[in-house]
């Protein structure tokens, strides 16, 4: 991750955060958006926070998967302009270590190489796709509703069009942001926006059931792959199939993988290490 390395994290434990909330149970890891008065409309020091829990995750062997989910009624309105703009109105959190670059929210979610669910309980506004649009699953009740507002303040949704390009067509993001109108979480759903939609009574139990799916499977299989997946956007069309063999063959060495094949034969349930 280009934001923050491996030592950086290992203080991780003793930070206390202004924003967030940060949890793990089992191989679970889950992040809660905590600014529900300013509808979780993140400032500098928020994003760092995100960022900062974000390469946690990234970098420990025992989470194997992440959720983000929000308090409050809207999940998350974007940035704070006003916090950006005037840096009184936010609340620096001097434990943090310093980024080794610039935070990027978008990047910060690309960086991650394991699943990661967005529980939508609410409204997702302007930057608030730059979360969504990064994770692997997006769960949401119909409730919610989407939107980019930009235009309708003069602005333009620059960082976000980079991660809806990942997972939209690009006449369907131009269309979003140009008309900036708001649709529903249906709607997101046929855009490729939402992975899926379930009642707000049960999408607490939706999102349980699915990081219970993702961590029975390999987890050093996952992250190569997904680290394969991100990398694969940049490789020469003639190098690609030389490249995936290459990842396929650590995959294939590695511990998880003689376990699985072990486990297949044995009828039973692979112990997995994450090696």
């Amino acid at each position: 991750m280009r934001f923050y390395t491996k030592e950086d994290i290992q203080a991780f434990n003793q930070i206390s955060f202004n924003y967030i909330k940060a949890t793990q149970d089992g191989h679970v890891f889950r992040i809660t958006l905590n600014r529900p008065v300013k509808r979780n409309a993140f400032t500098p020091t928020m994003a760092q926070e995100i960022t900062y829990a974000l390469a946690y995750a990234h970098y420990s062997d025992d989470v194997w998967c992440v959720v983000v989910d929000a308090e409050g009624p809207v999940f998350c309105a974007g940035a704070d302009l006003n916090a950006f703009h005037d840096p009184t109105i936010d609340q620096a959190n001097d434990g943090l270590p310093t980024p080794h670059v610039p935070i990027t929210l978008g990047d910060a979610f690309a960086d991650l190489s394991k699943p990661c669910i967005a529980q939508v309980e609410g409204a997702v506004l302007a930057g608030g796709f730059l979360i969504i649009a990064g994770c692997t699953f997006v769960v949401s009740v119909p409730e919610a509703t989407f939107g980019l507002p930009e235009v309708k303040r003069g602005i333009w949704p620059m960082q976000v069009m980079a991660s809806l390009l990942r997972i939209m067509p690009p006449r369907k993001v131009l269309e979003i942001c140009i008309t900036g109108k708001s649709f529903s979480a249906d709607e997101a759903l046929s855009l490729g926006l939402v992975t899926q939609v379930v009642e707000n009574t049960q999408i607490k139990n939706e999102v349980a059931e699915l990081a219970r799916q993702i961590c029975q499977n390999a987890p050093l299989a996952i992250k190569v792959g997904m680290e394969t997946f991100n990398r694969l956007f940049s490789v020469p069309e003639e190098e690609k199939h030389t490249f995936l063999k290459a990842q396929l063959n650590k995959v294939v060495l590695s511990e998880d993988a003689k376990e699985g094949i072990a486990a297949f034969r044995e009828k039973r349930q692979p112990n997995w290490k994450g090696k």
